[in-house]
């Protein structure tokens, strides 16, 4: 049924858990699955070039051991995992890398804050149920 499989992962517990039902349809449709991270741009503002660098720095390592760890899951399961990282806002980020590479399945984790700040500053699981251009499936 679907053949390209991405999850969005930030390390939190919904994204983990995400990561683990990907693997699992990974498995039973016998595909590799893909890992998607997203880091945010830097601000214009930043006051040096060495603070840039250090927060550059800061983010490599942050992201490398994300993937690091997500891969030995994948790995200890006998699921290939590709992982990417793009930068942006999450939501037009994701979008455009489901997009750029034809995903047919995007798998993101459900992280349950209150109602009160999902109406305040959003969802990004609900901004991608709703723009993302594939089918979505919310991880409890």
């Amino acid at each position: 049924m679907f053949k390209k499989l991405l999850v969005a992962y930030d390390g939190s517990e919904g994204a983990t858990r995400a990561l683990h039902a990907g693997i699992g349809l990974a498995q039973a449709f016998g595909v590799d699955l893909h890992l998607v991270t997203v880091e945010e741009e830097l601000p214009r503002y930043a006051a040096t070039l060495d603070e840039v660098e250090a927060v550059r720095e800061q983010k490599e390592a942050y992201f490398g051991r994300l993937h690091n760890e997500a891969t030995a899951v994948a790995e200890k399961e006998g699921v290939r995992l590709h992982c990417a990282i793009v930068a942006g806002h999450e939501v037009e980020a994701i979008r455009d890398h489901i997009l750029l590479h034809g995903f047919d399945l995007l798998l993101v984790g459900f992280h349950g804050h209150s109602a009160i700040m999902e109406r305040l500053r959003g969802s990004t699981t609900g901004s991608l149920v709703l723009c993302a251009p594939c089918t979505v499936m919310v991880v409890k």
